[in-house]
């Protein structure tokens, strides 16, 4: 029986953590682009609108992490011409 869940494979954790970064990205812009034409003068601002910055970062770094582990497990093709394998190094 195959796994369910959002956590089947590490390419999928891959792809979890890819669409993370980007989500994140899009609300640090987001929260940028509101503090720097609005300049909401709420107390709490100040403190809230570096956050998606900070989850980016992370969620960048887990992506890189997840996928240098994917292609360190991923074997070479076994046919002897030169494939894409090797052009990729």
């Amino acid at each position: 029986m195959a796994e369910s869940g959002p956590f089947r494979s590490s390419a999928s954790a891959v792809q979890l953590s890819g669409r993370l970064l980007c989500w994140s990205l899009a609300a640090a812009m987001a929260a940028a682009a509101a503090d720097a034409s609005l300049q909401p003068r709420l107390r709490w601002w100040g403190a809230v609108w570096p956050l998606p910055w900070w989850f980016t970062g992370l969620a960048a770094l887990a992506w890189i992490v997840l996928r240098a582990r994917e292609k360190a497990h991923r074997t070479p093709p076994q046919d002897s011409t030169r494939s894409d394998w090797e052009q990729a190094a």
